[in-house]
C-alpha cells in the first residue's frame, strides 16, 4: 500500500497543491480498503490486488482531467452525513453547511415545522435539516429529474423521510400548503464569471445549478422570495445562500417585498454568503 500511496502522490505532483494531493490519496485509499486514516498508517505494508491497482490508475487518470474527487468516488460527506454524488448535482460545499447550522441554531428542533428546500440538488440541505429537525415535515423541489433521483437515493441512504417534487420555481403555481421555513441555495453565478471558475467545477458540475443570466443575477432570488411571500406561514423564515457580491442587492430585494428581520451573514472565509428574513402577518397572504 505504501508504494501505491507514493505512486498517487508522484503522478499528481504539480497538478494540485500538496495538501490537496494528500487528501486525495487518503480518500482513494479509504475507498479501496475501508480503512480509517489511523488504520492506513498502521497497515501500510498491506498488498493491493491487481484490481485495486487498476482502480488506482483509473482514479489518477480522472484526477489528471480535473474531475472532482467526489464524482470519482461517487460519494462525499455533508453535515456529518454520507451522500452519493454524480455530475447531475453540485458537490455540497462547507459554506452550505454553515447555512444549515444557522437554521438549526435559531429554530426549535423539537417543533413540528414544515420546511421546504428549493433547488435541492443532491438533497443535502433537506436531508440534513430532516436529520436535525426530527419532528419536521421536510419537502424539496428541483427541476432536474436526475437530481431528484440522486436526492431520493440520498434520503434512502440516510434513512430519512423527505418528499421530493419536480417543480420549476421560475414557473410555479400557488401551492395549497404553507411552510414555516423555506431555504434555497439557487444558481447565482453570472455567466460572465465563467472564466474565473476553476476547471474542475466548470467542466464537470451542472451548469443548470450554477449560472444565471448576466442581466438578471437575482432571477432566482426574486422568484423564490415572491413564492415565499405567498407560501410562508405568518412569521415564517426565508433563508438564502447568496453570491458574495450581491449581498446588498439581496437585502434590498427582500426589504422591497415586505420581509423584515433581514440579516446578512458572512461565511468562514469572510464573504457575504447567507441571508435570513422573516415574513410578518402584515405581508403574508392568507
Amino acid at each position: 500500500m505504501q508504494s501505491s500511496i507514493i505512486h498517487i502522490q508522484t503522478e499528481l505532483q504539480g497538478l494540485y497543491p500538496e495538501t490537496e494531493i494528500r487528501s486525495f490519496t487518503n480518500l482513494i485509499i479509504e475507498k479501496l480498503t475501508g480503512y480509517s486514516r489511523t488504520q492506513i498508517i498502521l497497515n501500510k505494508n498491506t498488498l493491493f490486488s491487481d484490481i485495486q491497482r487498476h482502480e488506482i490508475e483509473s482514479f489518477i487518470e480522472l484526477l489528471k482531467k480535473h474531475v472532482p474527487i467526489q464524482y470519482i468516488l461517487g460519494e462525499t460527506e455533508f453535515y456529518g452525513l454520507p451522500f452519493m454524488v454524480d455530475d447531475s448535482v453540485l458537490i455540497p460545499r462547507p459554506e452550505t453547511e454553515e447555512l444549515v447550522d444557522w437554521i438549526r441554531s435559531e429554530n426549535n428542533r423539537s417543533e413540528a415545522l414544515n420546511i421546504l428546500d428549493i433547488g435541492t440538488g443532491s438533497g443535502c440541505i433537506a436531508i440534513a435539516l430532516k436529520h436535525e429537525f426530527t419532528n419536521a415535515t421536510v419537502e424539496a423541489f428541483d427541476i432536474s429529474d436526475k437530481a431528484l433521483e440522486t436526492a431520493r437515493s440520498n434520503a434512502g441512504l440516510n434513512k430519512l423521510d423527505v418528499e421530493f417534487s419536480k417543480v420549476d420555481i421560475l414557473n410555479v403555481a400557488d401551492q395549497s400548503k404553507k411552510w414555516d421555513i423555506i431555504v434555497s441555495n439557487p444558481p447565482y453565478i453570472p455567466e460572465l464569471e465563467k472564466s474565473e471558475i476553476e476547471a474542475n467545477v466548470l467542466e464537470h458540475e451542472p451548469h443548470l445549478a450554477l449560472f444565471v443570466p448576466d442581466n438578471d443575477p437575482l432571477l432566482f432570488y426574486r422568484h423564490i422570495a415572491l413564492f415565499a411571500k405567498k407560501q410562508l406561514n405568518p412569521n415564517g423564515k426565508l433563508y438564502f445562500e447568496i453570491h458574495r457580491d450581491y449581498g446588498k442587492e439581496c437585502v434590498e430585494l427582500l426589504a422591497s417585498l415586505g420581509f423584515s428581520e433581514i440579516e446578512l451573514r458572512k461565511d468562514i472565509s469572510g464573504n457575504n454568503r447567507m441571508i435570513r428574513s422573516v415574513i410578518s402577518n402584515l405581508f403574508s397572504y392568507q
